[in-house]
This record gives C-alpha cells, structure tokens and sequence, in this order.
C-alpha cells in the first residue's frame, strides 16, 4: 500500500487477499476445415476462421456443395457445440489427380507475408476470435499431408485431431496408415460410417471423423473430457463401410487388431459406436484419448490460472497463494473424477536465492489422468462349496 501525503480524516483501503479461483478452459470447440463453394461469403470468407456459437446458423448458410454442410449435419446430430470453421476453395487441375493434389495443398495451407491460409488459419482463431480449437479435423478432405498438418496444428494449440485412415482398404492398410503417426494429438480412425442420403435418395459414405467430432464435444459437455469416445452410441449412421469383425470376447478379432495397432475403428453393437481409446503416442503415459487430453486441459487451465499472479509483487503470500489455487483446482478434478488426484508443491532446491532475486518462480505440481476401462477380465469358478449347508438350508426352508 503506497503511503500518501498528509491527510485529516478517514481513509478506507480495499485490501484483497486469499486466492484466485482457475477456471477450466473450454473444450467443447470444434475446429473444422471445409469446402463449401456455394455457401455464404460472407458467413464463411475463404482462409478465415469463422466463430459459430448455433450449428444451425452456421447450416442455413454452408450451401449443399463440398464438405462442409455434410461435416455439420454429422455433428449436429451428436452435439450443439461452438464451432470455428475455415472454409477453403475447392481445388482446381487438368484432371482427377491435379484437382486432388490441389485441393490437398489448399488444405494444409501456407503462412505467407503474415497470412495464414488452411488449416494453419485455426492458429489465429484465439487472437481473433477469443476462443481456442480443441477438437480438430478435415472430414472428407484428411489426406496423409492433411493429417500431418492437422497433428502439427493440433499439438500447437493443444489439440486433438481426429483423420481417417485415408486410402485404406483393410485392416492391415488401416493399421500400416496408423504406424505412420508418432504423436498423442493424432486419433486414426478407420473405416467410414454409412447412411441414406435423401438428396441422393441412395445408402452414401459419410466420414466418420464428422461424427467423431460431434461427439467428442459432446462427450465434453455432458460427461467431461476425461471420457474417450468409444464405446457411446452415434446418432445417424445406418452402416459401416467395410467389414470389420468384432467380438467382444476375442483378441484375434478385427477390431481389436485395429485398436492394438493405434486405430480407432467402427462396430455396430447396440446401435453403432467407435471402439478404441488410443492415440498415435509413442509415449506410455499418453497412449490413450483421455490421457492426452487430461495434459492438454491441465496445462492451460494452470496457465492461464496464473495469469492474475504474473508482475505481481513476488513475496511468500503470493507463492502460497498459488500453490493453494493451484492445488483448490486439482482437488475439485479430483472430486469430479477428472483425475484421480494431483498436488502442487514447491522445490527449494530449484528455487534458489538467485533465481528468486531475479523474478523467477519455479511451481511443481503432478496429476495422475484417468485410464479408460478397456481390458475387463472376469475370472469365473465352478465350485462344489454351495452344496456343504444343505442341512441347513432343507430345515429352513431357503
């Protein structure tokens, strides 16, 4: 409190002390990369990323072409989520192959003279628009280059993507496509979904990285990002694209194979659903969807947490003050089932006299995310105990 000059009468100084409360970022924000050459220009200008909070009102303005009206109808029949959407032109060539390799290169985008373009136009949605993509894909445009970038973009904004296992035929095409990967923001997931189309008035193939991305954010708004999205029913799809063989009682089926090598793929067993919770990781600790995320919500959470505390006086009650916000946050993850528990702790021998005098404060804390269920075993016995009280059950009567 500064000392002021002479005064004769009252003062009131408002002192504030305690802790600061850190908020849990959002998650349930999809970042979404389309076509759409008859939709809105001005609800969705090329290469910029577009805020919209309604999924119907970005629908009533997406046109019919491409796939971006496709992308949201998928979503929208598993959640109302916030949406960025960057619309991208279609790609142009002499033939089939130079229109692809375009529309690829359109995709990806560039960062030029200060302009991003493509997927690399999510990154400018924070500054521009006040929100952060958490939950990233490409449905029906995901090549092998447009994964590659989708993970590169996603790991810069703490991200998931979701890519389908483009060009795959079959399992073992699917699983060699997955190998590819090494990075815990990357979830292939293969094959694609099926369903009646009433424009087409036929059975189409839709991407099932759409739906992925409608329930992974709905998934976030009603149960919590610790929860991966397998094993919840899908709205809409009426089949699946290719045979995968599924049994849940044996790890030589086909699915099983898939989730074994890091792919994500489709069932239908009391209505349709994803199965598999592993990410591309080469890491252990990040093997599955949930562990991944758990890293990427507690490190901005905590980040943005101490934003309040940064340029402030740095003094014992202030590093006692974060560590309690920091550790009041781990406790209510922790009582909501986010995590199984975590604690934030200071190092002594880190944070010397030196660094210190130099405005440099080091905070430990650790965590412990929660693992998915995936390996239910039940060991059943047959045993003769039951028959030893018959004496006293005949005379009671039980």
């Amino acid at each position: 409190m500064a000392i002021a000059d002479f005064h004769h009468g009252v003062r009131v100084t408002e002192l504030t002390e305690g802790t600061n409360s850190i908020r849990v970022v959002s998650t349930a924000i999809i970042g979404l990369v389309a076509t759409a050459s008859d939709a809105d220009p001005a609800a969705f200008p090329l290469n910029k990323p577009v805020l919209f909070t309604s999924i119907a009102k970005a629908q009533a303005k997406a046109g019919t072409l491409g796939t971006l009206a496709t992308a949201l109808a998928c979503i929208a029949e598993q959640s109302r989520p916030v949406l960025v959407i960057v619309r991208v032109p279609d790609g142009v060539g002499a033939d089939d192959e130079e229109k692809a390799a375009d529309q690829t290169s359109k995709v990806v985008g560039t960062f030029q003279n200060g302009v991003r373009t493509g997927i690399q136009a999510l990154l400018d949605a924070e500054s521009e628009l006040g929100v952060k993509p958490r939950i990233l894909g490409a449905p029906g445009l995901d090549t092998k280059p447009v994964a590659e970038a989708l993970t590169a973009t996603a790991e810069a904004l703490r991200a998931m993507a979701y890519v389908h296992a483009n060009g795959a035929a079959d399992v073992s095409e699917a699983l060699a496509y997955a190998d590819g990967f090494g990075k815990r923001e990357t979830m292939v997931i293969w094959p694609n979904f099926t369903k009646w189309s009433t424009t087409a008035n036929a059975v189409v193939e839709v991407p099932a990285v759409a739906y992925a991305l409608g329930m992974r954010a709905g998934i976030d708004q009603t149960e919590g990002w610790h929860k991966t999205i397998s094993n919840v029913p899908v709205n809409g799809p009426t089949g699946i694209s290719k045979s995968v063989f599924f049994d849940l009682q044996n790890p030589a089926c086909d699915a099983v194979l898939l989730n074994d090598g890091n792919v994500t793929t489709l069932i239908r067993k009391q209505g349709f659903r994803f199965w598999g919770n592993r990410t591309c990781s080469l890491e252990d600790a990040f093997a599955f969807e949930s562990a991944a995320r758990t890293a990427h919500v507690l490190a901005d959470t905590m980040a943005e947490g101490m934003f309040p505390y940064v340029d402030k006086p740095l003094t014992p009650a202030l590093v006692s003050n974060i560590i309690e916000s920091i550790n009041a946050r781990l406790r209510s993850l922790k009582a909501g089932g986010y995590i199984l528990g975590g604690k934030a702790w200071i190092d002594w021998e880190v944070n010397t006299t030196e660094t210190l005098k130099s405005g440099k404060l080091v905070i430990d804390y650790d965590y412990a995310p929660v693992a998915p269920a995936e390996d239910v075993e039940l060991r059943q016995r047959i045993t003769d105990r039951y028959y030893s009280d018959w004496d006293v059950r005949v005379a009671t009567g039980q």
